[in-house]
């Protein structure tokens, strides 16, 4: 059964992020779609795995010139009927952390996270969203986290991502309302993808409790499947991998 039954046939799709965890996992659920017609699987390492179906290529997502460079090639074929951010940034090595306490903040690690969080998928909105269709159900969706919640915020700590999260919700949801205008069937939201076993949630899988703990072509099949049972009526939210809906 296709997980993209709702987009128009054969299926224009970009993956952002394609060489992660769960972007790849999402490459893979789509390479195998019957209603799939091209997946432009771009990330800094692209693969070189073409077949027909799956098209890697090159985008640095905090480098608005190549972002807008992959955009180019992209349109030249055509529009597309979903846009998928696969990016994020939890840590790196002994440079980068969640800080546990406010006294751990540090303005270069909070800038570094929010240029990847918040401000990558912000460029990817600039220059793809002009390129959705406009005469059928399009959906640009990008990664989230439930710790971006303000509203579902009870333990503190974790000050960059839960700020680099929280504001790109609002991005979706500002976007959304723009986007609207142009593209009445157009949806953009943000989703969170569950707790996934990638190298962004290695170091705290301790904590997971047992049989929540997701392999990465899992949550990408639930991502997708909440994706397409969604109409305009949803765009600008937040969504879990269950479908449920997530506060701001």
């Amino acid at each position: 059964m296709s997980l993209i039954s709702s987009l128009t046939e054969p299926a224009r799709i970009v993956v952002i992020g394609a060489s992660g965890g769960i972007g790849a996992a999402v490459v893979e659920r789509l390479r195998g779609d019957e209603r799939a017609g091209a997946v432009y699987a771009l990330s800094r390492s692209p693969g070189a795995d073409e077949d027909g179906v799956v098209r890697p290529g090159h985008i640095d997502l905090i480098e608005e010139g190549s972002v807008r460079a992959a955009a180019e090639r992209i349109a030249e074929g055509g529009k597309l009927d979903l846009v998928f951010v696969a990016t994020g940034i939890l840590h790196r090595g002994d440079a980068l952390h969640p800080e546990k306490r406010v006294r751990d903040v540090d303005a270069g690690a909070m800038a570094e996270v929010l240029r990847v969080n918040t401000i990558g998928p912000a460029l990817v909105a600039r220059h793809f969203l002009p390129l959705m269709r406009r005469d059928a159900k399009s959906v640009f969706a990008a990664i989230s986290a439930r710790v971006g919640s303000i509203g579902d915020n009870r333990l503190g700590g974790w000050a960059s991502y839960r700020a680099s999260k929280a504001a790109l919700n609002m991005l979706i949801k500002t976007f959304s309302i723009e986007h609207a205008r142009t593209h009445p069937d157009g949806i953009c939201v943000a989703l969170h993808p569950g707790t996934v076993d990638t190298a962004l949630s290695r170091p705290f899988q301790a904590r997971v409790p047992e049989g929540r703990l997701f392999t990465p072509g899992y949550s990408a099949e639930r991502m997708l499947s909440v994706l397409d049972g969604l109409g305009p009526a949803d765009s600008g939210g937040v969504y879990a991998w269950d479908g449920s809906r997530i506060e701001y």
